[in-house]
């Protein structure tokens, strides 16, 4: 394993499917077919949108092993492995790596909000652990702290395979300093789909996407644009998907995006866990307005 691999491109933060409260090993293994055909970069089981909050230990692990095994190699598969206890997101990597996972995504650790000394000492002691491919994930808004530039900048420096940052702070300004600060050192993924082609304006590489679970080839097609540079069709393609970006949360993610994958038979049930409900009514019309205006 290259553990210097740079992920660039569209990768796909696939949901969980459940059926009947459990997880549906077999949706899973057609929604990564699926992913595959509609030409996305990579995957990324168990993350939010995996809900990774309510799955089990086990699961979350087995959920990691059916996606690395019914890729084949195809393409990368990046694990989440997070956690608010370094302890357990240790435990969650060493598995993951032993699985045959391509990297490993890891979250800010949550509630606790440690300093951002407590932030460097969580990565690095996960960093030690494996020589893949780390992608930090900072998502204040989730987490209730960002990690810092300075935090960056020395796991950047100590470890070679902390290379890259999925960034989730809504702030282009963000990106911007993280790449003027690192420039090439880092890579940046969008956390947030409708921020993909302004990231990528000031340098981001790609995106960790929620809309590709139901647009694979859209999203891949976007992303490509705008790493060619073309941004005249990037934008155009954005504008057409803006309302259905922002549609999917129009409540908590995953639940609006298990609809719309339903609805088009991805997976055969919106289930979501608890504390996670279905959408109301008006946000199912919400959600199903954009849907239909991007289908015309």
């Amino acid at each position: 394993m290259n553990r210097t691999r740079t992920f660039t491109g569209s990768y796909t933060a696939i949901v969980t499917p459940f059926q009947g409260g459990a997880v549906a090993y077999d949706e899973l293994k057609k929604l990564v077919n699926f992913q595959i055909k509609g030409g996305i970069s990579g995957l990324v089981p168990v993350g939010t949108t995996g809900e990774s909050p309510t799955v089990s230990h086990e699961e979350h692990l087995d959920i990691i092993r059916c996606t690395i095994e019914t890729a084949r190699g195809r393409v990368p598969v990046i694990a989440g492995t997070g956690s608010n206890s370094t302890r357990e997101a240790i435990d969650m990597t060493k598995a993951a790596d032993a699985a045959g996972a391509d990297g490993m995504l890891l979250v800010a650790p949550y509630y606790n909000r440690p300093t951002q000394e407590g932030l460097f000492a969580h990565f690095a002691a996960i960093a030690e652990v494996t020589d893949k491919p780390i992608i930090l994930y900072s998502i204040p808004g989730r987490c209730g702290v960002e990690i810092g530039l300075k935090v960056i900048e020395r796991l950047r420096a100590k470890y070679p395979h902390v290379a890259h940052i999925k960034e989730a702070g809504g702030s282009v300004d963000r990106v911007d300093q993280i790449i003027s600060a690192l420039g090439s050192d880092m890579t940046v993924l969008s956390g947030d789909d409708s921020l993909t082609l302004p990231f990528m304006a000031v340098g981001a590489k790609g995106v960790i996407s929620v809309a590709s679970n139901l647009y694979p080839r859209e999203v891949s097609k976007l992303v490509a644009l705008a790493l060619a540079n073309d941004y005249p069709k990037a934008r155009a393609l954005h504008r057409r998907l803006y309302p259905v970006f922002k549609a999917i949360f129009v409540e908590s993610n995953p639940a609006p995006i298990k609809l719309a994958m339903a609805r088009a038979g991805i997976i055969g049930s919106e289930e979501v866990r608890l504390p996670l409900t279905p959408l109301t009514a008006a946000s199912r019309e919400v959600l199903l307005s954009a849907l239909q205006g991007f289908a015309r």
